[in-house]
């Protein structure tokens, strides 16, 4: 009798996504960190509104921080191949500060 192969690679996880998961809507993020930890609290935020309560908090390890934001660029990418460029509004560099602001760590 031979023993089965040891399996290349990682063991596929099967993730599922249920039919009654809540759907939200963010278009600003508010992005904090500490030493351990990344941060990402999610909001949305329309016109003539004055203020806005978070509504989504994801915490994650920097190492899955960086791992997230490849995987995003690459998407990102490939939307463009499909559709076209996604042009950003002019407005300097205070742009992604007024809509992703990085806040400094709790204190």
């Amino acid at each position: 009798m031979s023993t089965p192969p040891a399996p290349t690679g990682p063991t596929p996880i099967n993730i599922e996504i249920p039919n009654d998961l809540q759907v939200r809507y963010a278009n600003f993020a508010l992005i904090m960190h500490t030493p351990s930890e990344i941060i990402l609290n999610f909001t949305s935020v329309l016109p003539g509104m004055t203020s806005a309560k978070i509504d989504t908090r994801v915490v994650m390890t920097p190492m899955h921080a960086k791992m997230m934001l490849s995987a995003l660029s690459d998407n990102l990418q490939k939307y463009e191949a499909q559709f076209g460029e996604i042009k950003l509004p002019t407005g300097g560099a205070g742009l992604a500060e007024q809509f992703f602001s990085h806040g400094k760590p709790p204190g």
